[in-house]
Protein backbone atom coordinates (compact mmCIF):
# COMPACT_ATOMS: atom_id res chain seq x y z
CA UNK A 1 0.00 0.00 0.00
CA UNK A 2 1.43 3.56 -0.97
CA UNK A 3 1.83 6.06 1.85
CA UNK A 4 -0.29 8.70 2.59
CA UNK A 5 2.41 11.73 2.47
CA UNK A 6 2.73 10.44 -1.79
CA UNK A 7 -0.81 11.04 -1.73
CA UNK A 8 -0.29 14.81 -3.57
CA UNK A 9 -0.69 15.74 -7.34
CA UNK A 10 2.11 17.98 -7.91
CA UNK A 11 3.45 19.77 -10.53
CA UNK A 12 6.99 18.63 -12.28
CA UNK A 13 9.12 20.79 -14.74
CA UNK A 14 9.17 18.97 -18.99
CA UNK A 15 12.58 17.99 -17.45
CA UNK A 16 11.83 16.38 -14.09
CA UNK A 17 9.02 14.10 -16.14
CA UNK A 18 11.59 13.28 -18.57
CA UNK A 19 13.94 12.48 -15.54
CA UNK A 20 11.42 10.49 -14.23
CA UNK A 21 10.55 8.75 -16.97
CA UNK A 22 14.09 7.56 -17.59
CA UNK A 23 13.86 6.36 -13.77
CA UNK A 24 10.58 4.41 -14.44
CA UNK A 25 12.49 2.14 -17.11
CA UNK A 26 15.19 1.23 -14.61
CA UNK A 27 17.96 3.87 -15.89
CA UNK A 28 20.93 4.60 -13.24
CA UNK A 29 22.00 8.33 -12.73
CA UNK A 30 24.90 7.78 -14.46
CA UNK A 31 23.06 6.33 -17.46
CA UNK A 32 20.21 9.31 -17.52
CA UNK A 33 23.09 11.94 -17.48
CA UNK A 34 24.94 10.41 -20.58
CA UNK A 35 20.82 9.96 -22.46
CA UNK A 36 20.83 13.37 -21.83
CA UNK A 37 24.18 15.03 -21.84
CA UNK A 38 24.02 16.43 -18.65
CA UNK A 39 26.16 15.83 -15.84
CA UNK A 40 25.55 13.21 -12.95
CA UNK A 41 25.67 15.73 -10.22
CA UNK A 42 22.92 17.93 -12.66
CA UNK A 43 20.75 14.19 -12.46
CA UNK A 44 21.51 13.55 -8.79
CA UNK A 45 20.08 17.02 -8.32
CA UNK A 46 16.90 16.94 -10.12
CA UNK A 47 16.24 13.53 -8.86
CA UNK A 48 16.42 14.95 -4.82
CA UNK A 49 13.92 17.73 -6.01
CA UNK A 50 11.56 15.61 -7.21
CA UNK A 51 11.50 13.02 -4.58
CA UNK A 52 10.85 16.02 -2.13
CA UNK A 53 8.17 17.49 -4.85
CA UNK A 54 6.06 14.08 -4.40
CA UNK A 55 7.32 13.55 -1.14
CA UNK A 56 8.62 10.25 -1.84
CA UNK A 57 11.40 8.66 -0.19
CA UNK A 58 13.22 6.58 -3.09
CA UNK A 59 13.17 5.73 -6.78
CA UNK A 60 10.39 2.76 -6.80
CA UNK A 61 8.13 4.79 -4.40
CA UNK A 62 8.55 7.95 -6.96
CA UNK A 63 7.55 5.36 -10.14
CA UNK A 64 4.49 4.20 -8.11
CA UNK A 65 3.98 8.01 -7.54
CA UNK A 66 4.73 8.66 -11.23
CA UNK A 67 2.77 5.37 -11.84
CA UNK A 68 -0.24 6.76 -9.78
CA UNK A 69 -1.10 10.49 -11.06
CA UNK A 70 0.01 9.43 -14.77
CA UNK A 71 3.34 11.13 -14.68
CA UNK A 72 5.20 8.26 -16.68
CA UNK A 73 3.79 5.20 -18.67
CA UNK A 74 5.55 1.91 -18.11
CA UNK A 75 5.07 -0.95 -20.49
CA UNK A 76 1.99 0.23 -21.95
CA UNK A 77 0.32 0.75 -18.74
CA UNK A 78 -0.60 4.34 -18.03
CA UNK A 79 -0.28 5.41 -21.41
CA UNK A 80 -3.54 7.02 -22.38
CA UNK A 81 -3.09 10.80 -23.71
CA UNK A 82 -4.72 13.50 -21.73
CA UNK A 83 -6.74 15.99 -24.06
CA UNK A 84 -5.41 19.62 -23.65
CA UNK A 85 -7.11 21.80 -22.65
CA UNK A 86 -9.84 23.84 -23.97
CA UNK A 87 -8.41 27.62 -24.91
CA UNK A 88 -11.27 30.21 -24.40
CA UNK A 89 -11.35 33.40 -26.65
CA UNK A 90 -11.30 36.50 -25.19
CA UNK A 91 -15.34 38.24 -25.01
CA UNK A 92 -14.03 41.23 -27.17
CA UNK A 93 -13.06 38.60 -29.85
CA UNK A 94 -15.67 38.18 -32.71
CA UNK A 95 -15.64 34.66 -34.20
CA UNK A 96 -16.09 34.16 -37.65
Amino acid sequence: MMSSKSQVPVSLSGREIEILELVAIGLTNLEISEKLEISKRTVDNHISHILTKTKTDNRVELVRWGLQWGKVCLNDVNCCVLPLPVQTTNSHEVLS
